[in-house]
């Protein structure tokens, strides 16, 4: 069994557990788009996220709870306390990437304010101890008071596999108190917001307490009860219409469906209860199919920020929330873990490189909460518009989650089981995985996403026989291998990974050359949104089009594609706004202008002019760094 000792992020799975893999210990990013995107979360978004804590009133809320102040009033929502603990999980995994004094001086002052604000009992949740302290628990479908501990162990945990475990007794203690409540006693509620499940799975698996297990089951098992309360959008909406092994698909508030199904996961791993496990994975293959957008996004709809119906997904009314992209990759690395399978890591790579990186600005200091596929000129003047980013928000989930996910970025590189290290992600990295023969050590060197060479050498190899299996990534059609410069034929197995196995020694070369061919990428039947339209797509990049990069006097919402478009891939060094980029060109029409007058249909349509262009894409991740003007990824086919 490969070892799990030093795991720094946040799931390390028990040695009894049933994981086809295990994560491995810390993977250092080196260089490339990784490492610049970690450098902007260090230096920008976590002091950004810090300072917020003070300004937004979090920090005040829990001085209210301890008594520190009495001269003020509580500020924000019921899970205020939450964005202290993401920012502190954030924390937790950038020291584990390089110690920092100024981090760690935040982590000791947080800690000695939320120690001063818990309860004899081990309550703790700043909102009903200062608003409502006769309320506790009392409103669970959305009170968030299971989710704001979950947060808060989650920090925990992560600052304690980093060396730091004074936050560590505040949450065994409140561990301890929702045991006794929900399990010992069997409080009849279940929390509206899923999120403690996998706390509490990570909780034990870093104490051995099985206690906290047995309530993380009991959470799962009790899901379908009608326990979570009654609410006018319906049980569906909290996941709580049917039991979890009975759900077919995911239903309602689409973080909270996906938090859920991490924790059902964590729970299968742990109890090996296969039924738990093929449930989520029957529900994962639905959502993949018929409910995520093209750049990896989950819930349709802005109202409630749901899932909607299969094959509903809309290009400009899109939510995408940036926390359902964390809250998938959590779920599908979970996956990966049980199953072994490429398909998991996949659906990261898509999610990570396009909605995920999208959410935040390229300096780090603005955030979507939303995150859409296209953008009219008009947008600003619609209320409830989220197609614009921001430095914070009243409800501000949305940026420590970001944060924590930016700074455990190398947790998502590598995988292993007792003989073979599995590649998942192709980042510049050095890692060490502790096989059963020894350990095998490697560098990672690639210039992803903008160039397809991969090049992996062998630091240090175990005597033994073993192998390094290399996901073959979907959107790669012409893939070449060799090791040491001589070529291997690339024959992925049935789980989707390249496996060399010999007698490795250091110095012993891979290159792995992968296809950046950029794709014109056309949509299923049913999504009635974008029929009819074509998108693009180079190596893990989903691209768009911004109004700002087209020729002078264009309009980018009369563009059609031109039939059969040439598409040429442009690098650029300094691309103006940006910065490194790689450009897709490629062969368009516009339209003429219609006249905004009478209703706009017609029974004969109107005769248009039409001008040949060249529309200029850019990534999807890079876009809404200029200005607030038109982007759409979908184009109108000719």
């Amino acid at each position: 069994m490969i070892t799990t000792e030093g795991v720094t992020g946040p799931i390390a799975p028990t040695a009894g557990a049933d994981a086809a893999h295990r994560p491995i210990p810390p993977v250092i990013i080196t260089g490339g788009l990784w490492q610049q995107w970690q450098r902007v979360n260090r230096e920008a978004s976590i002091p950004l996220g810090i300072g917020k804590l003070d300004e937004a009133g979090n920090f005040d809320d829990l001085r209210l709870a301890a008594g520190d102040r009495l001269d003020a009033e509580y500020h924000g929502p019921v899970y205020m306390d939450s964005d202290v603990y993401k920012m502190l999980e954030s924390v937790g995994f950038e020291l584990a990437n390089g110690d920092d004094a100024t981090l760690r001086s935040f982590v000791a002052e947080a800690v000695a304010l939320i120690a001063r604000a818990q309860r004899d009992d081990g309550y703790l949740n700043s909102y009903y101890q200062v608003v409502a302290p006769d309320q506790r628990y009392a409103k669970l479908e959305n009170s968030h008071e299971l989710y704001t501990a979950g947060h808060l162990i989650q920090a925990a945990v992560a600052l304690a596999r980093a060396g730091d475990d004074q936050l560590l007794p505040v949450a065994r203690r409140l561990a301890d108190h929702l045991v006794q409540v929900f399990l010992t006693e069997r409080k009849p509620r279940l929390d509206g917001h899923p999120e403690a499940e996998t706390a509490l799975v990570e909780l034990y698996r870093l104490t051995e307490t099985t206690a906290y297990l047995d309530l993380a089951r009991r959470l799962v098992e009790d899901r379908g009860q009608g326990l979570v309360g009654h609410s006018p959008v319906g049980s569906a909406y909290f996941q709580d219409a049917l039991p979890v092994r009975a759900m077919p698909i995911l239903t309602g508030h689409a973080v909270r469906a996906m938090y859920l199904e991490a924790g059902i996961v964590d729970v299968a791993l742990e109890t090996g209860d296969r039924s738990l496990l093929d449930c989520s994975i029957a529900r994962w293959e639905d959502m993949v199919a018929t409910k995520t957008a093209i750049t990896g996004g989950h819930g349709a709809r802005q109202l409630k920020e749901a899932f909607g119906e299969g094959y509903e997904l809309p290009s400009d009314q899109a939510y995408n929330e940036t926390c359902a992209a964390v809250a998938s990759i959590h779920w599908s690395w979970r996956l990966l873990l049980a199953t072994g399978e490429a398909r998991f890591a996949d659906l990261i790579e898509r999610t990570l490189y396009n909605v995920f990186a999208a959410s935040v600005s390229l300096d780090g200091l603005e955030f979507f909460k939303g995150n859409p596929l296209q953008r009219r000129h008009d947008h600003e003047q619609v209320i409830g518009d989220p197609r614009y980013r921001g430095g914070w928000f009243w409800s501000a989930c949305c940026p420590p989650n970001v944060t924590r996910l930016m700074a455990s970025l190398g947790h998502y590189v590598a995988t292993g089981d007792a003989e073979t290290l599995y590649l998942q992600q192709y980042a510049d990295s050095e890692l060490t995985a502790g096989l059963a023969g020894g350990e095998l050590g490697l560098r990672i060197r690639t210039d992803l996403p903008w160039q397809g060479e991969v090049m992996i050498t062998i630091d240090r190899a175990p005597e033994a026989e073993s192998g390094i299996a290399l996901r073959l990534p979907s959107w790669s059609e012409q893939t070449a291998l060799s090791v040491n410069g001589d070529p291997v034929p690339v024959e992925p197995d049935a789980r989707g990974y390249l496996t060399l196995r010999r007698h490795w020694q250091a110095g012993d070369t891979i290159r792995f050359d992968l296809d950046l061919t950029p794709r014109m990428i056309t949509p299923h039947p049913k999504i009635d949104a974008v029929r009819g339209s074509a998108a693009f797509e180079r190596g893990p990049l989903v691209y768009c089009f911004e109004q700002a990069d087209q020729e002078a006097a264009a309009d980018l919402e009369r563009f059609r594609l031109a039939a059969d478009p040439a598409i040429t891939a442009r690098p650029v060094d300094d691309h103006p706004g940006i910065g490194r980029t790689t450009l897709l060109e490629l062969d368009a029409v516009e339209l003429g202008a219609v006249p905004a007058t009478g209703l706009p249909y017609y029974s004969s349509p109107p005769a248009l002019t039409e001008r040949p262009v060249k529309a200029t894409a850019i990534p999807y991740f890079q876009w809404a760094n200029r200005d607030r003007a038109p982007m759409r990824v979908w184009l109108p086919a000719g």
